[in-house]
């Protein structure tokens, strides 16, 4: 069977995506996409190097996409995702897509719906959700293992201080830079949703203050945020992330149940308690490390979940049933992205809480088809919202200018 042919948009992220297509069973590389040229000169390197010549390079998108490809990955800018995916699912291919899903709610009926119409596989590449410590307290979750969900906590905390130059080029209108603090709230909020099988019905939004540390680096948001959910049973969810400092490590995530609980200790140990049938405080605590379900994953990057979506990405494509549960379909997707639109909103409005729709259900899209409220000015059309709603100054000129300087004076290094 000849392998499927894969292109990779976005030369930085799919990096990661482009090493693990160098030399698969079931997948080739045949074509990457980068404006940013000595990317797209490091990438062709590294193929050459594993003995791949015939992958082709394109600086435009719209060449790109021209190109005979079966399924792209989408590793370009995050608040781009839908808009591309979109453009290349209509164009019959498969996608998966890099975090996040979508930039306005609009987006996200639009992605739903696209993927119903044209039938090709989508999937988001979550990575948080498949390290195995959280992928254990999954099948221990379905199992019944601590009973009903009653509350979680997912924590994604990543100063990214110290590579701000590197990630956004002294850029005011970067992506990074234009963002709301609740957007990129996959990471924390995904993996819980993918462990329970539960989705949310209700968020109500909150920030940090915006400070120096990151508002001298050109960033003028909320320096972390956080979503406090409501899910479909009931159970209440903290999802927090952004550039706050940490102590030990960026993520924690855990479940209290009826019957017990579970914590990734964030070294690989996962710690639960467990009652069963006995009930009322008397039950086994027991730590220890799983394992990869994969043995391959085992070396690769974000304790192997690098490995896992897009394994399963091109597994789901050649019809593998299981590869397709264990992947993040567009519903899943969007339920794990969607919180954090909406809880921009609620802080926009006071931290009301804000009910999330179940976009599976086409009756319930029709009042979110031309939602756009976003921070992104392309995105966002005149529903457009500052992505500071506290201080009101802009960031000056010359902010940028420094940050491109120290981006520039890394490169020579």
């Amino acid at each position: 069977m000849a392998k499927l042919k894969i292109g990779v948009f976005g030369g930085g992220r799919g990096m990661t995506a482009i090493r693990q297509l160098l030399n698969n069973p079931d997948a080739e590389l045949v074509a990457v996409c980068d404006k940013y040229l000595p990317l797209l000169d490091k990438v062709k390197k590294e193929a050459e190097e594993a003995g791949l010549y015939n992958v082709a390079y394109y600086p435009s998108f719209d060449d790109f996409i021209q190109h005979d490809m079966d399924a792209v990955i989408l590793a370009n800018y995050a608040h781009e995702h839908a808009k591309f995916g979109i453009r290349l699912l209509e164009s019959g291919r498969h996608i998966m897509s890099e975090c996040l899903v979508c930039a306005n709610m609009k987006e996200a009926v639009e992605l739903i719906e696209t993927v119903e119409r044209t039938g090709k596989i989508y999937t988001l590449a979550e990575n948080y959700c498949y390290a195995p410590a959280r992928w254990e307290m999954r099948r221990r979750y379905l199992n019944g293992d601590i009973g009903e969900l009653m509350y979680a906590e997912g924590e994604y905390l990543h100063d990214c201080s110290d590579i701000w130059p590197q990630i956004t080029y002294g850029q005011r209108e970067h992506w990074r830079n234009r963002t709301f603090s609740t957007f990129y709230c996959t990471h924390s909020i995904g993996p819980v949703l993918k462990m329970t099988g539960l989705r949310p019905v209700k968020v109500s939004g909150f920030e940090t203050q915006n400070m120096p540390y990151m508002r001298d680096l050109g960033r003028p948001t909320g320096c972390g945020g956080m979503e406090i959910l409501t899910l479909n049973n009931g159970a209440i969810v903290k999802s927090i992330h952004g550039d706050v400092k940490n102590i030990s490590h960026h993520y924690n995530y855990q479940l209290n149940g009826d019957r017990g609980a579970m914590k990734d200790l964030g070294d690989g140990q996962l710690a639960t308690y467990i009652e069963g049938d006995r009930g009322n405080g008397r039950g086994d605590y027991e730590t220890y490390t799983p394992s990869h379900v994969i043995a391959e994953a085992e070396s690769t990057g974000h304790d192997g979940g690098d490995f896992y979506t897009t394994h399963y990405f091109i597994q789901s494509i050649l019809g593998d049933e299981e590869a397709k549960e264990r992947a993040i379909g567009v519903y899943d997707a969007v339920d794990m992205s969607i919180p954090g639109i909406l809880a921009y909103k609620s802080i926009v409005n006071g931290n009301a809480s804000v009910d999330v729709p179940n976009l599976r259900n086409k009756e319930e899209r029709d009042a979110y088809r031309n939602d756009t409220f976003t921070t992104f000015a392309e995105a966002a059309g005149d529903q457009r919202v500052p992505s500071n709603i506290h201080i009101k100054e802009e960031i000056p000129d010359e902010v940028y200018d420094r940050v491109k300087k120290m981006w520039l004076e890394s490169q020579n290094q």
